[in-house]
């Protein structure tokens, strides 16, 4: 199972706290600019995440959210 990290990038002011305690090493500091001028965090490897929203709870600027990636079996429409 797979979850999306939805980060508002212009939030986000890349302080690394949801890098820093996420068990999987799912997220990383990018390496583009956002609109404030702050480096944002974003998802490195959706398959690795476990789910536990240690990223959600360790934001200060409530930037982080996390949601199920559905996913589709063959021969489902």
């Amino acid at each position: 199972m797979e979850y999306l990290h939805t980060i508002d990038r212009d939030r986000c002011k890349g302080c690394g706290l949801c890098v820093a305690v996420c068990p999987k090493n799912v997220l990383e500091i990018s390496g583009k600019v956002n609109t404030k001028g702050y480096f944002p965090a974003y998802q490195a490897r959706a398959e690795d995440c476990i789910f536990c929203a240690m990223c959600c709870t360790m934001c200060p600027d409530v930037a982080i959210t996390i949601s199920e990636i559905e996913q589709q079996t063959a021969g489902q429409k």
